[in-house]
């Protein structure tokens, strides 16, 4: 595969874009958690430790995708949308089964 160092405006504008789909999804996570704990929103009792125990591999596989792909001497856009693969991931993930959840309606 020939790589090229050229930059387009559409690649950056690719991993802007995963970067608001990672910041809209994390904050309607931490929404949804937030008004969990305060007894508006359905979740389990170990939603309390998931929010920190997934953290970390999420970020460790994150760092390691932009390590690898700065390695393989990637374009910076790429490099950026490949560290935010795993964190999408997760996100994407939670808000959909916290949505699903809804409301406590008792």
């Amino acid at each position: 595969m020939k790589r090229t160092t050229m930059v387009t405006p559409f690649d950056l504008w690719g991993a802007s874009l995963q970067m608001g789909y990672l910041l809209a999804e994390a904050q309607s996570v931490i929404a949804m958690r937030l008004w969990g704990m305060a007894g508006v929103w359905n979740v389990t009792a170990a939603e309390r430790l998931r929010m920190v125990d997934e953290k970390t591999p999420a970020l460790t596989q994150s760092a390691m995708n932009a390590a690898f792909a700065a390695m393989r001497g990637e374009r910076p856009d790429q490099i950026v949308t490949s560290a935010i693969k795993p964190l999408r991931a997760k996100t994407r993930s939670n808000a959909r089964r916290l949505a699903k959840r809804g409301l406590k309606l008792k």
